[in-house]
């Protein structure tokens, strides 16, 4: 059980750092991190968004997203204001360049696609599969005494 070869947490660790290498190519030419392209994609995809509920989006936490909404700010492809409704939220959305970003972007998934290998059937079937995992994972609750019942099954 204990051999590395044999551990999915591991194969998804890999696959991960595969991926953040391929991404970090493409991306360079649009002048973004995998995190801020992250960021973006929810942006384009849904608008203007709460800080809180864009965190909630990407499964980050604000110590996490706080900087990079910065950098992105700076870079000149988000403003970022205190919500007129509410003075304790702020409001993410995207300025005219970064709108105009999302064009030059769109070459991103179809590339990662293609180095995949992978027809859209067996894209959706993994996505569909790792989808599951998470959710697995999310309602896992682990308690000392439970924790080495857990780890036999999950790897």
């Amino acid at each position: 059980m204990l051999r590395l070869d044999r551990q999915i947490c591991f194969s998804l660790h890999a696959a991960a750092r595969a991926f953040n290498g391929v991404y970090r190519v493409l991306l360079k030419d649009l002048g973004l991190t995998y995190p801020q392209y992250l960021v973006m994609l929810v942006l384009w995809e849904q608008g203007e968004l709460p800080v809180k509920r864009l965190g909630e989006e990407l499964r980050l936490d604000s110590g996490t997203l706080s900087p990079l909404l910065k950098r992105l700010e700076s870079g000149g492809l988000v403003t970022r204001e205190r919500s007129a409704r509410d003075e304790r939220s702020v409001e993410i959305r995207l300025t005219e360049e970064g709108e105009a970003l999302r064009e030059r972007a769109l070459l991103v998934p179809r590339t990662i696609a293609e180095a995949t290998g992978f027809d859209m059937g067996e894209m959706r079937e993994l996505r569909g599969s790792l989808d599951r995992l998470i959710t697995a994972l999310d309602g896992v609750e682990l308690t000392a005494k439970g924790a080495g019942t857990a780890a036999e099954h999950s790897g």
